[in-house]
């Protein structure tokens, strides 16, 4: 009794509120104030300290020898968790993700004079190393649209040597694709391309009517055409 007399009173209980402060401050405020200092980075995103909304490059040898990057290099955070005291405001977070565009309809004629409407996508990252970050951070306006344009452009070029009245499968364009243009996307964009899919693939009536004209020796075949277009 006379403890728990002790521990009401005036001493014991400023002592009581000083432990238990004491223990809140351990529990909860440590934590949160180490949260604030550490920068967490995710599967599929990439960290790189910025200044004033642009990345910070490497620009003198370590003292020591280590793996951590050359001179020139962006700094990028790998996944997991990284201390970003004193710079934690610093810290930006590049999304690089798999994200696809797609390429507006348009008539390819092929080796053979076909033509075919090709509807197209093609699937594309960011590169979160050294130069092909920093062309992404800063050198390009659009990624979307420079890289549209440079795929669109080899796609026409691919599409124009192909034989047949067909396109061949998804897998053999993309491949031929990414062969003619991949190196010069990284190069202007600082985007990795990783496929080209043809979505959509039907004839022309500009096709069908150019053909019904060159078969007019062949009256069957030039009403067969004709008929097509209705």
């Amino acid at each position: 009794m006379d403890m728990l007399v002790t521990m009401l009173s005036g001493r014991g209980m400023s002592g009581l509120l000083k432990t238990g402060t004491a223990v809140l401050t351990i529990l909860l405020v440590v934590p949160a104030l180490l949260k604030l200092f550490v920068v967490t980075v995710d599967e599929g995103w990439a960290a790189i300290r910025t200044r004033n909304g642009k990345p910070i490059i490497r620009n003198r040898p370590p003292r020591r020898r280590t793996a951590t990057g050359t001179v020139g290099e962006v700094v990028v955070l790998a996944p997991g968790s990284h201390g970003a005291f004193p710079l934690f405001y610093w810290y930006r977070l590049v999304d690089v993700r798999c994200r696809a565009t797609d390429l507006p309809a348009r008539e390819m004629t092929g080796a053979g004079g076909h033509q075919h409407r090709v509807h197209a996508s093609f699937e594309w990252r960011p590169i979160a190393t050294g130069r092909d970050l920093r062309v992404f951070e800063l050198d390009v306006v659009n990624v979307k649209e420079r890289a549209s344009n440079i795929v669109g452009a080899a796609l026409r070029d691919t599409i124009r040597l192909m034989e047949g009245t067909e396109l061949p499968h998804n897998d053999e364009i993309s491949a031929r694709v990414l062969a003619a243009c991949a190196a010069q996307v990284r190069e202007t964009c600082g985007v990795e391309l990783l496929r080209v899919m043809v979505t959509g693939d039907a004839l022309t009536d500009g096709y069908l009517l150019a053909g019904a004209l060159r078969d007019a020796d062949r009256p069957a075949a030039a009403l067969g055409a004709l008929h097509a277009l209705n």
